[in-house]
């Protein structure tokens, strides 16, 4: 039973080891940073974003696109990394940042109508001095939201 209950663990964890690598990935710049970002823009990438992360890279990040710019929300359930979101209108302008906290249901909302919102370590956009009103470029490369 003991072994079973490992492979089952192992096969659960390479799927979804698996479906994260699956993720599109995507340059973008703030001023002159570059961003490795993951893509997600289906539901169920949306959806699953940076959960159960134990590590994301210096220059990593996540890039949520949405179907359409509205004042959407960010929350960091089952997320254990410390992030900071940006998000971006309709030209890649950044509306607002926040700090979230690992494992809380706080919401993190946009101020203004939203296309797009970036993660990225928490801090990343203050150490760089990346603030609102700047531009992340790239996005024009970024595919359609599903």
């Amino acid at each position: 039973m003991k072994i079973l209950r490992l492979a089952t663990l192992l096969l659960g964890l390479a799927s979804s080891a698996a479906a994260l690598a699956q993720m599109p990935r995507m340059e973008l710049t703030a001023g002159f940073h570059r961003i490795e970002a993951e893509v997600a823009a289906t539901q169920a990438d949306r959806m699953q974003g940076l959960m159960q992360r134990r590590n994301l890279g210096p220059n990593q990040g996540m890039l949520f696109i949405f179907p359409q710019a509205q004042r959407h929300c960010m929350w960091m359930k089952n997320t254990v990394l410390p992030l900071s979101v940006a998000f971006l209108d309709e030209e890649g302008r950044i509306l607002n940042i926040r700090d979230m906290q690992p494992q809380t249901e706080n919401n993190h909302c946009a101020d203004a109508p939203a296309r797009f919102a970036l993660e990225m370590n928490q801090g990343w956009f203050a150490a760089k001095g990346i603030k609102p009103g700047m531009g992340i470029g790239g996005l024009q490369r970024a595919p359609a939201a599903r």
